[in-house]
């Protein structure tokens, strides 16, 4: 009974340990510097939701920004800075 006891404890405190690490996954912050304005913009839900609305827009067919050509991230955030 005692070795179960010991053993629990461990588990719990395993778990407990960990759980902040699980919860928060690999959501590591990712910046793009624009510098044309000389601002950084956080790749967040809401920039997501204005990418994809540039994507529309100008009928290009969707892909990740950071794949995108030097010159179609800077007229994305030409855009984007207008949308203010």
């Amino acid at each position: 009974m005692r070795k179960f006891k010991i053993w629990s404890i461990t588990i719990l405190m395993s778990a407990v340990i960990s759980a902040p690490l699980t919860i928060s996954g690999c959501s590591g912050r990712v910046t793009y510097y624009d510098a044309a304005y000389g601002d950084y913009h956080p790749w967040n839900h809401q920039e997501v939701v204005f990418y994809t609305r540039w994507e529309d827009q100008t009928h290009r067919q969707h892909m990740a920004f950071k794949n995108r050509s030097k010159a179609d991230q800077e007229e994305y955030w030409r855009w984007r800075h207008q949308q203010h």
